[in-house]
């Protein structure tokens, strides 16, 4: 048996046109040439890299995840400051402002469902 890829990571949340667009201003997708795509009216997916982010709307979920540390998702950047500046004009919530590690630079924001996204530019 192959080892299988991991394609996409779906986001459950209770309010998915507020965390889509989000996810677009923050990240801006559609720099990529695609942004965004209505899979169906409540769930909405881009690919970033080789992985898919689909954000799905449910009602078996709270409006904030509880325990926001169990998975993050880690997003790596060419200039890391440029996009914590982007980040910082948007107003966004750090919970660890960008800082120098032994591997990059790394900071830790919060979605508005209180899920923590990280944005990682490795020394090369």
């Amino acid at each position: 048996m192959a080892t299988p890829a991991l394609g996409s990571i779906l986001l459950g949340t209770t309010n998915p046109h507020r965390l889509r667009d989000w996810y677009t201003a923050a990240l801006t997708p559609g720099d990529a040439g695609g942004g965004f795509t209505e899979v169906t009216p409540t769930m909405f997916a881009c690919t970033f890299g080789d992985t898919s982010l689909l954000i799905d709307g449910r009602d078996d979920v709270a409006d904030k995840n509880s325990a926001p540390g169990r998975v993050i998702l880690n997003f790596h950047v060419d200039d890391a400051r440029a996009t914590a500046d982007h980040l910082n004009a948007l107003g966004v919530t750090w919970l660890v402002e960008l800082e120098e590690r032994e591997g990059g630079l790394f900071g830790t924001l919060v979605d508005p469902d209180g899920n923590y996204v990280q944005i990682i530019e490795l020394k090369g």
